[in-house]
């Protein structure tokens, strides 16, 4: 039971976070980033937040700053939004997963094509 409510508490946090950074927070060190999870304790206390940035890693590292510069703002208004006792800790956190696939698919598709240029020059 515990587990699915905190399931639905990143539900509702993800949704409610990354509407705040689209529109409300106007820090212009923030980036062009993207929730892309978060885990929160079974006991509701802490919220990790997973943040993808599009940019390079200084890019990613002053949107982090910024974000964790913002969090008592973000806290303030979840506990506006959202009817909860006890808002959770949050803390962000950089998500490199999406640079790590693309990264993989590169890989991919250099290999898919030294394996076309060798059955190439094999027919000839």
């Amino acid at each position: 039971m515990a587990k699915h409510r905190s399931n639905r508490l990143a539900e509702s946090l993800k949704q409610e976070i990354s509407q705040m950074i689209r529109e409300e927070l106007k820090d212009p060190r923030i980036g062009f980033a993207t929730v892309t999870s978060i885990e929160v304790a079974d006991d509701l206390s802490h919220a990790k937040v997973y943040v993808s940035v599009l940019g390079d890693a200084q890019k990613a590292q002053e949107t982090i700053d910024a974000l964790k510069g913002a969090t008592g703002f973000v806290r303030t208004e979840i506990g506006k939004r959202i009817r909860l006792r006890h808002v959770p800790e949050i803390v962000f956190k950089y998500d490199n997963s999406i640079e790590y696939g693309a990264h993989i698919t590169r890989l991919l598709r250099d290999v898919q094509g030294e394996g076309q240029d060798e059955g190439e020059s094999d027919d000839e």
